[in-house]
């Protein structure tokens, strides 16, 4: 009988030496771009900013299999929501919020004023944005933990409105999940709107006239949120009519590990990650050819007992998934860079010191006692993170994605005076006399 099938295909960089561009290009990624997406989104992103909510309805019935009453979720359904809450679950909510606030409100950054010279300063305030659109997936898997990691660092932010989408489930009458409609209730949020996929990314940035109800939605200044590589797109194609945190499209797992880490926690991360989408990357960097035959044997154990056999099969056998050989761990962290991974674990030895060597990652998770299942719940970090290589220039959803930083210059005369030479100097070497001539006006007395 033929050996099974390897759930991840190995590629060998051992012998191989890459730019860091050859070395991006030669990784696991997925099949589907963010690009590619945006092609197949961009009439429904279009219909929406145009047609508005009977656009987004029409999506609904299309994408969702339900065309809800209304777009907005009433008052009544939240509160039922939360009344009928497993109790459990909401204690599990309520203590993954504390974490999280209790994370946030240490990384408040406070109002900051230097002098520059005697009479010259230059504060920096940071202020929240006022209006932002959260969106919260509803697909494959219920996740009422991504309402706590939107909302929870809005709210310590100090944003003024907040509307969180979920797309509606025929299973509830076209209403978003009730969990997650007791997750809003229990965080306060009480503008909740039914709609999911690239329609309701598109509504919370443009709004709409009438949401079916009598009243309008205002849109928002910023969308935050994870989500699908169609959610993923459509974010980007309404950057600029509003702001967004990250393209956070399908999850990512990467695991650095060397012959120490044991297979069975690198299997059952790889795993975990994997389950949410047959899209999932799931990703392991070693320079233990042992541990990658280790870690086979504890997938096929493991996969064969998963609750989402199929998917999960599906994810590690896809081509964004599968094992990287390395010469040494200089190498693997060259590799995960090039990677820039959503989640990354570090599972070697001295995994601390290996870790501030990293300089691309959404999330960094260091040692075999902090999985990413933990920061996806319970770690009071945050798990809205940058994928498909994106951590290389952004990075997770935090209290300041929802800050902007305003300079307040204030300079008195003799201050003024000091900067004169400096500014008009250079002002007549840019060609624009009259920016030097706005502070020689004020001295010619």
């Amino acid at each position: 009988m033929p050996a099974p099938a390897a759930f991840l295909a190995t590629t060998d960089l051992r012998s191989r030496t890459l730019t860091a561009a050859e070395l991006s290009a030669a990784l696991p990624r997925a099949a589907l771009d963010v690009e590619a997406a945006a092609v197949a989104v961009r009439p429904v992103v279009e219909d929406v900013a145009a047609r508005g909510a009977a656009a987004v309805l029409d999506a609904s019935e299309r994408f969702d299999g339900i065309r809800p009453e209304h777009l907005r979720v009433p008052q009544a359904a939240l509160d039922r929501a939360l009344a009928e809450l497993d109790p459990a679950i909401r204690s599990a909510l309520e203590e993954a919020a504390a974490r999280v606030r209790r994370v946030d409100s240490a990384q408040v950054r406070p109002e900051e004023t230097v002098q520059v010279v005697p009479g010259g300063t230059v504060t920096q305030r940071w202020v929240p944005v006022r209006r932002v659109g959260l969106y919260v997936p509803g697909g494959r898997a219920v996740l009422p933990s991504s309402v706590v990691m939107n909302v929870v660092p809005a709210q310590i932010a100090g944003v003024e409105q907040i509307v969180l989408a979920s797309p509606p489930q025929a299973e509830f009458g076209g209403l978003p999940h009730p969990t997650i409609l007791a997750a809003c209730a229990l965080l306060g949020v009480t503008e909740v709107i039914a709609a999911g996929g690239a329609q309701g990314i598109a509504l919370l940035a443009y709004g709409a006239d009438d949401l079916g109800d009598g009243a309008g939605l205002a849109g928002v200044d910023l969308v935050t949120g994870p989500g699908n590589v169609y959610v993923a797109a459509a974010k980007r194609l309404v950057r600029g009519t509003v702001g967004i945190d990250a393209e956070a499209g399908p999850t990512e797992i990467a695991i650095l590990a060397d012959a120490t880490a044991d297979p069975a926690f690198v299997a059952a991360d790889l795993i975990s990650q994997a389950e949410h989408d047959p899209l999932a990357a799931s990703v392991l960097v070693t320079d233990a050819p042992q541990l990658v035959d280790a870690v086979e044997a504890e997938l096929a154990a493991q996969v064969q007992a998963a609750h989402h056999r199929e998917r999960i099969e599906q994810a590690l056998r896809g081509p964004q998934s599968g094992a990287v050989l390395v010469e040494d761990l200089a190498q693997g962290l060259a590799v995960v860079d090039a990677y820039g991974a959503e989640h990354l674990e570090i599972l070697t030895a001295d995994a601390a010191a290996v870790a501030a060597r990293v300089t691309n990652a959404g999330a960094i998770f260091v040692g075999p006692h902090s999985p990413v299942s933990l920061g996806d719940y319970a770690a009071g970090s945050n798990h809205v993170l940058p994928t498909g290589g994106t951590s290389r220039f952004t990075g997770g959803l935090g209290v300041q994605t929802f800050l902007r930083g305003i300079h307040v210059i204030a300079y008195d005369r003799d201050a003024l005076a000091g900067a004169r030479r400096a500014a008009t100097t250079l002002a007549a070497a840019e060609g624009l006399p009259a920016h030097g001539a706005a502070i020689d006006v004020r001295f010619a007395d």
